[in-house]
């Protein structure tokens, strides 16, 4: 359907990738995938049109329509949110609104046999045409659907845009996508700013609707569950596998075995050779032996290990004193804006060295029961700490509570302590910050960069209860994965907020869900959670 021809980009003399080719079918689901700054997002914008390579084409039919969500997107803010979404159909109403007001001329021409006439008749027929083939749809319908199944409520419809924050507005622009059902879907970070309930219906809807997908996301379990091929970026060049992402770290696993093997074997080819010529070098009988060997090694070209494999890396968080038995309790708490009700007589008692967490969608709560725990807000009713309690706080914003002038080492050598300062750039590299940009002052970070950075600080830092609000949002797999292992081994209390379910398995044995003004208590873990309410969260979008 789409031909990725010789693509090569290139940035000052640099070589992000080069001769770079594949074709994106009709029925893939492609997950893109590779280390940041590999070059998948850059990839993904020359796919979409947005951006121009140095070198190379992508050939895509006439009519085929390419929809692109990028990671960073606002939408107007002089509309309301059921008519920006509705501009899905904005060429379908067109072609109506032309049709009438054209049909409207030729009730009141009489030159019935002039050109202008017969062109008017003709343009009519076309557009007829177009528009009575396409499948009839009620449209206002479609759009509410798309709207609810991303988490807005029919109270929200009549809202202009301009209330909603970045992470809705992004939401706005994938119903806008999802509705104009294209031949081809990219999605950068997709999930990023959307609840597990609007996941699971994205998942639904890539998975039964969609045609093709190209997608780059950091959530194992939703690329798991929606792509069936992965294409991997890595030092300037592609592998296309015909696997899901599990199925494909095996691969890649068995792919990078066999470089080692054949490294090994070249490099012992090279030491030999160069050997020989030092050997026999000015012997007369060997000249020509010692000049062929010399161009075969001048043209040989190295083989190259893809991914230095630092899993042995592994972080603890330092230990503190033993909190009180119950660290948290929350008891008859209401709290409300106005009119609004936030949520009404919320309970929890979490015990030491529970792991929980906090689930629903945006705006029942969630991060408002964190505020309150924490004595940011008033609320009605009692929350307390318990006993010598230590908290550990991570929350949306975090990266703007960073000291600026700090470089990224100043930043964690001030929390670090003990033998764990000896790890610190191995830390860093853990979490993308590598070789001179150590030294960088934080004030040049990106936001993803310093989310990373307020991470590795929270690691370090000696608590017994933490609290995490989507902490996984700009990190990597491999980062989360070193973020998960440190929590599974956190002797301390757990309070977490996330919508990456892979992230939460195995961490969460107990959930606490944010649901029409209520705190409801479910003693099961979030898989046990998810997989009870799967069925009921998607039916009752009526997908």
């Amino acid at each position: 359907m789409i031909s990725v021809d010789n693509l090569a980009v290139e940035f000052s003399g640099q070589t992000l990738f080069s001769e770079v080719s594949f074709t994106i079918n009709a029925d893939d689901k492609i997950a893109l995938m590779g280390k940041n700054g590999a070059g998948k997002s850059t990839m993904m914008k020359i796919i979409a049109g947005v951006q121009k390579a140095t070198r190379g084409h992508v050939r895509t039919p006439k009519d085929a329509v390419i929809a692109y969500l990028p990671q960073h997107l606002l939408t107007e803010d002089n509309t309301t949110v059921f008519d920006e979404a509705s501009k899905a159909f904005s060429h379908v109403f067109a072609m109506r609104d032309e049709m009438d007001a054209l049909n409207k001329q030729l009730e009141t021409r009489t030159d019935y046999e002039s050109e202008d006439y017969m062109k008017i008749i003709e343009r009519v027929s076309d557009l007829g045409e177009k528009y009575y083939a396409l499948e009839e749809v009620n449209y206002d319908a479609e759009v509410e659907k798309a709207l609810k199944g991303l988490g807005f409520k029919p109270t929200d419809f009549t809202r202009p845009t301009s209330e909603f924050s970045g992470g809705w507005r992004m939401r706005i622009e994938l119903a806008k996508i999802l509705l104009q059902k294209p031949d081809l879907i990219l999605l950068d970070e997709p999930t990023n700013h959307i609840d597990i309930e609007s996941v699971i219906w994205l998942e639904d809807f890539l998975v039964n609707k969609a045609n093709a997908v190209v997608v780059i996301s950091h959530d194992r379990a939703f690329i798991d569950s929606i792509t069936n091929r992965t294409i991997e970026v890595t030092m300037g060049r592609i592998y296309d596998y015909k696997a899901k992402y599990t199925h494909y770290l095996q691969l890649r696993e068995e792919r990078r075995a066999h470089q080692i093997k054949a490294y090994q074997e070249q490099q012992k080819m090279i030491a030999d050779n160069m050997a020989f010529i030092e050997r026999f070098k000015g012997t007369y009988s060997k000249t020509n032996q010692v000049a062929s060997r010399e161009r075969m090694l001048e043209k040989l070209d190295i083989i190259e290990i893809d991914d230095i494999d630092t899993s042995a890396l592994k972080l603890r968080f330092p230990p503190t004193q033993r909190s009180g038995d119950y660290p948290v309790t929350v008891k008859e708490v209401s709290k409300s804006y106005g009119d609004h009700v936030v949520f009404n007589d919320a309970n929890m008692s979490i015990a030491r060295g529970e792991k929980v967490c906090f689930v629903g969608r945006n705006g029942e709560g969630k991060s408002t029961m964190i505020k309150a725990i924490l004595g940011e807000i008033d609320v009605e009713g009692t929350c307390t700490l318990g006993h010598n309690v230590k908290v550990g706080y991570f929350a949306q914003n975090q990266a703007a509570l960073l000291d600026e002038n700090f470089s990224i080492f100043q930043t964690v050598d001030e929390v670090a302590k003990g033998d764990i300062r000896t790890q610190i750039k191995n830390i860093l590299g853990r979490f993308m910050f590598k070789g001179d940009d150590i030294d960088k002052k934080v004030s040049v970070l990106s936001g993803g960069e310093k989310t990373r950075l307020a991470m590795v600080k929270l690691l370090l830092e000696p608590v017994n209860v933490l609290i995490l609000d989507e902490p996984t949002n700009h990190l990597d797999l491999k980062s989360k994965d070193v973020l998960k292992e440190a929590l599974q081994d956190f002797d301390g209390t757990l309070i977490l907020v996330s919508h990456d379910r892979d992230f939460l398995q195995g961490l969460a044995n107990k959930v606490f869900e944010f649901k029409d003004q209520r705190v409801i208590e479910h003693f099961e873990t979030i898989d046990a959670f998810l997989e009870r309410n799967r069925i009921e969260s998607v039916k009752a979008l009526d997908l």
